[in-house]
């Protein structure tokens, strides 16, 4: 179990240095309760001097090829590796991730993404001719990051590796919730050699530290990961300064099985998809769609694979659900819950009940729900948490207008007898990313969304293709 610690300091210009704004954040375990740590709850002094020192390194940082990027990168690559149990304790601690799902998600996915970044900035091409044109990819400036609780590294990872990979130097604001993931990443940073002022956090709240650095005149791109709601907001204070924005919101992906398909592995698949991370996950498949003949067998399914998922001590390598992030997450959860079973929804497993063997905690039952009007808020709105809704539909063309029935669409799977068959769905899904009868995550493939699940990509080329402006030579 961690120490607690009280953080005074915010990472600026090549320094941890004390917080120029009053106040502080209390972190806490959410399996406990119990404070973990303390951070500055940083302002507008705060991201003043961290903008001040980007801009400041970011002529001389954009200056450099890719080759000399490439060695503190590589360097702060090798520092992931080496602190892979240290970043699991750290994300189990603050997030209530559990152990396990922290060790190989949490800690792994991180390294995967800065490997993927490494390989692509040594062969990215920087300088193509284009007809009797020279095109130069340039670093786009200076980016605010503003990452989520959810997958507090991940994030990190995905928006910060590609900007200095890019030549951007980068002021990172942290979710208040899991600073102490972003402070690990900052002393890695600090440790791989990097130029002052090419990487600086400030810990503070959203509507403090991440409005002010929204809106600053020095920030040239905004890369927000959050509720679509943030993110419109995000987005109309970038527009007045003409930033550019890259915004991953929310979703509501549905898993379409059709007939023929492998009903079994289908469901099983979902249950796990949706119950990962505490139902905690942006892209999860919250919405099982099956044909009508099928309804009840999947329900029956699903209430099966379900009932392997209990509450638990995230410590425990047995645990397979942790506790929810805080309590204003643990009550919006059970909300939902109350009012979809109020409205007549069956209740297969799970509900808005305490957990009583786990006082403590911000536990929420895995719940599975059937007889779910489309319409409703617990179909058509993210919920985040473990809740799937299980949802008949008579034909193909049914089955798409109900997967696409919502404002989101940022991912989904498809289920079919063969992959010809569910690829020919999957491209009238308005939807980001779709696994085709489970296929695996692809860390090179965009990962962004259509419609209210935001605007650009991450990941792979097209994540790095967001931190770079094009400029022309004629010859």
């Amino acid at each position: 179990m961690q120490q607690y610690a009280e953080h005074g300091d915010q990472y600026i210009d090549g320094a941890w240095r004390p917080s120029g704004d009053a106040g502080s954040i209390t972190v806490l375990n959410p399996a406990t309760g119990r404070a973990v740590a303390t951070v500055p709850a940083g302002g507008a002094a705060d991201v003043d001097a961290a903008v001040a020192a980007a801009r400041r390194a970011a002529r001389a940082w954009a200056a450099t090829t890719p080759e000399e990027r490439l060695v503190p990168l590589t360097r702060l690559r090798d520092g992931l590796a080496a602190a892979q149990e240290e970043i699991t304790a750290t994300v189990v601690a603050e997030l209530g991730a559990p152990v396990g799902f922290a060790a190989a998600v949490h800690a792994g996915l991180p390294l995967t993404v800065a490997n993927s970044y490494l390989t692509l900035l040594a062969e990215h091409p920087f300088e193509e001719r284009i007809g009797n044109s020279v095109v130069l990819a340039e670093p786009a400036g200076v980016v605010a990051a503003i990452t989520p609780w959810n997958y507090p590294l991940h994030q990190i990872t995905a928006k910060a590796l590609p900007a200095l990979a890019a030549g951007c130097p980068v002021v990172l604001k942290p979710a208040e919730d899991t600073p102490l993931t972003a402070r690990l990443f900052a002393r890695l940073v600090h440790e791989a050699g990097f130029p002052a002022g090419v990487f600086n956090l400030v810990t503070g709240t959203g509507a403090v530290a991440g409005a002010a650095l929204a809106a600053h005149p020095g920030v040239d791109v905004v890369s927000f990961t959050g509720s679509t709601a943030v993110g419109r907001q995000i987005a109309e204070t970038a527009g007045r300064g003409l930033k550019r924005v890259c915004l991953e919101l929310g979703g509501k992906s549905a898993n379409v099985v059709l007939p023929g398909a492998d009903l079994v592995r289908a469901v099983n698949v979902n249950i796990a998809n949706v119950f990962a991370n505490s139902g905690q996950t942006c892209s999860a498949w919250t919405r099982l769609l099956v044909h009508e003949d099928q309804y009840e067998e999947a329900v029956a399914l699903a209430a099966k694979a379900a009932a392997k998922y209990r509450p638990g001590d995230p410590t425990d390598p047995q645990t397979r659900i942790g506790p929810l992030v805080n309590a204003e997450q643990l009550a919006r959860v059970r909300g939902y819950l109350d009012d979809a079973l109020a409205a007549g929804a069956r209740l297969v497993v799970g509900g808005p009940e305490p957990v009583a063997e786990l006082p403590a905690g911000h536990y929420v039952r895995p719940t599975v729900l059937a007889d779910v009007a489309p319409d409703a808020a617990v179909a058509r709105e993210e919920v985040f948490g473990p809740v799937l809704v299980v949802l008949p539909y008579r034909d193909e063309d049914h089955a798409a207008e109900l997967a696409n029935g919502t404002d989101y669409g940022l991912a989904g799977g498809v289920w079919a007898a063969d992959t010809e068959t569910a690829a020919a769905f999957a491209r009238r899904l308005d939807t980001g990313q779709v696994d085709l009868n489970g296929g695996r995550f692809n860390p090179l493939a965009p990962f962004g969304g259509y419609k209210s699940s935001g605007l650009g990509r991450e990941l792979g080329r097209h994540g790095l293709e967001e931190f770079l402006q094009y400029k022309s030579l004629q010859y």
